[in-house]
């Protein structure tokens, strides 16, 4: 059987609809067997690594979506930020960076706290999960000030200039299930170029759920089936995209059985 990393998920969420361990068995039945319980706030962050304590092949990463910004205060929450970060089975800071997608109003507030993860990554020597959304010029500038960065742009759905900063900046490139309902070719050309040694399999559950499942709540398992589309998609075997993407997700993160 394959062997997958769901390398995104929101499965701890208290308003998540599936019971935690009928998903993640549900996951390991496919071959999904390590899965990253992502943070979007500092609550919600607690609540990740309290959710991974007791189960093996779970590690948690700590931060605060874009959108949550303008409640993020550098001055208290960013040594919070640093207790989270220290927590057993805490692989990565994030998600963090930068989203105008809704507009500009809170750029500043983002940049702020974009800031005090990259360097709270820095204290703690942890790689990042990044999420970038029409917002590139700005998360370039600030990335650039910082010098030995590691990490993933994380739900990549861009185009080739944009993949291409990326891979220059050293990152890997997480594709999920949009890639299987887009109709952007630009964005699908960029999947099909991400470097197979770049690459980062993920969820985002529980949204973005692949075809064929779209109306489903998306769960971990759901890797499969992204795995099989992009497989299809850049003509390459499933095995060999799941031996490389998974060898990627143990590096970055530094996923060893004894955190498990």
């Amino acid at each position: 059987m394959i062997d997958l990393v769901d390398t995104h998920c929101h499965i701890h969420f208290n308003d998540y609809p599936l019971p935690a361990d009928e998903v993640i068995a549900a996951a390991k039945d496919v071959g999904v067997n390590r899965i990253l319980c992502v943070g979007t706030t500092l609550a919600d962050s607690r609540l990740a690594t309290e959710f991974v304590t007791d189960k093996a092949g779970l590690w948690a990463t700590v931060g605060v979506h874009p959108y949550g910004a303008a409640q993020f205060v550098v001055a208290t929450d960013a040594g919070k930020l640093a207790e989270l970060a220290g927590k057993p089975k805490v692989v990565a800071i994030g998600e963090t960076g930068l989203d105008y997608h809704r507009g500009s109003k809170f750029k500043l507030e983002q940049e702020r706290a974009l800031r005090a993860h990259i360097e709270t990554g820095l204290a703690k020597k942890l790689p990042y999960v990044f999420h970038v959304r029409e917002a590139w010029d700005d998360f370039w500038r600030i990335f650039d000030e910082y010098k030995g960065l590691s990490g993933v742009v994380h739900s990549f759905s861009s185009g080739r200039a944009e993949l291409d900063e990326v891979l220059n900046h050293g990152l890997y490139v997480g594709l999920n299930g949009i890639m299987s309902f887009t109709h952007d070719r630009q964005q699908l050309q960029a999947a099909k170029a991400v470097p197979a040694e770049k690459l980062l399999f993920e969820t985002d559950a529980p949204f973005l759920t692949p075809k064929p499942f779209r109306g489903k709540t998306c769960e971990p398992k759901h890797v499969a089936a992204v795995a099989e589309f992009l497989a299809d998609l850049r003509n390459e075997s499933v095995a060999q995209l799941a031996k490389v993407s998974t060898r990627n997700a143990l590096a970055l993160f530094s996923l060893k059985e004894k955190n498990a």
